[in-house]
């Protein structure tokens, strides 16, 4: 009788957690395929302005094209390595892999491309199970599947001001891709 009550709870719980086990790994695979689709986008707007161009900023509090660019790795780096990893977040004032200094718009171009590797790395061995881990961020209580998500808005945000930027300085920019 104890052995079949055990059995019963057993397979009650594999049942329960089965699927919400398969929800966060294809959350996880679906995440991925977006940050692909969003490094191959952000990379090809990088391509299409001109180096020259780099420096542009509509406003002088704004961030420059390569600022937006390079801000872009930064919070990626930050979101995953850091917040959701537990590294220990990168010194600004004296951390230069992930600033414009004296970068070339190769040199930004392969930081980002890199940038995007370690992340889609890192989220790709992400431990599925901590993704209803609570943090703080910024002063609200979210959960890891929520700085994930804040993390593509981001992305999102700094991208489309670029657009913007290549527009001000009179170029289309690069076809618009689907789900990213």
């Amino acid at each position: 009788m104890k052995q079949k009550f055990i059995m019963t709870a057993l397979i009650i719980i594999g049942t329960v957690n089965l699927p919400l086990f398969a929800q966060q790994n294809d959350f996880i695979k679906e995440y991925l395929e977006r940050l692909e689709n969003s490094k191959k986008y952000l990379i090809l707007v990088a391509e299409t302005m001109p180096e020259e161009k780099y420096g542009f900023k509509p406003t002088p509090e704004s961030m420059s094209f390569a600022e937006n660019l390079m801000h872009i790795g930064w919070a990626m780096d930050w979101h995953s390595h850091s917040l959701m990893g537990g590294r220990n977040a990168r010194d600004w004032d004296t951390d230069t892999e992930l600033k414009v200094d004296d970068k070339t718009k190769e040199e930004m171009i392969a930081t980002i491309g890199k940038t995007f590797d370690d992340t889609i790395q890192f989220i790709s061995n992400f431990d599925i199970e901590k993704l209803n881990e609570r943090l703080d961020y910024f002063g609200q209580d979210r959960t890891k599947r929520q700085v994930l998500l804040l993390l593509t808005d981001h992305i999102t945000h700094h991208r489309a001001q670029m657009l913007v930027y290549m527009r001000l300085n009179g170029l289309k920019p690069p076809r618009y891709v689907l789900y990213q």
